[in-house]
């Protein structure tokens, strides 16, 4: 059972996933930086200085030990607060946009650097193939 653990784990095509898996994590964290620490700011700058962060519905009651803003996402989200977050929400849809744009255009210039083989030349059809059985079978009689 370990030979053909260690067979299934030497073939390319698991090699080359777990690679896919870990670039893709580290891709994803530099998106998720560019998305929170540059394009929401910048959105931000734009619609006045909106913060998406500071968009979330309250669920339940602020605790009364709580010592923080109420305005705080962050601290609430801490101190167990029960809250739809939902301008983190919107934060992680343009990060996914941006991730999934990125990548279309990573395989898009993928598929322009090595254009697909040419296709084999057909062979004859099967109605030439019968043809040809025929009248080699004409000609043996």
């Amino acid at each position: 059972m370990f030979n053909e653990f260690k067979t299934f784990i030497a073939r390319g095509s698991v090699l080359d996933l777990a690679v896919g898996v870990i670039i893709g994590a580290a891709f994803g964290k530099i998106v998720t930086s560019l998305t929170e620490s540059v394009i929401m700011p910048l959105i931000g700058w734009l619609t006045g200085g909106v913060d998406f962060t500071r968009y979330f519905v309250l669920l339940g009651s602020i605790p009364a030990t709580y010592k923080g803003s109420p305005d705080d996402y962050a601290a609430l989200k801490a101190a167990g607060v029960p809250m739809i977050g939902y301008g983190d929400f919107i934060t992680q849809i343009v990060n996914f946009l941006i991730l999934a744009y990125i990548i279309f255009l990573i395989v898009k210039l993928a598929n322009k650097a090595n254009p697909p083989a040419a296709a084999a030349p057909a062979g004859p059809s099967e109605v030439e193939l019968l043809a040809e059985i025929r009248d080699e079978l004409k000609k043996r009689a």
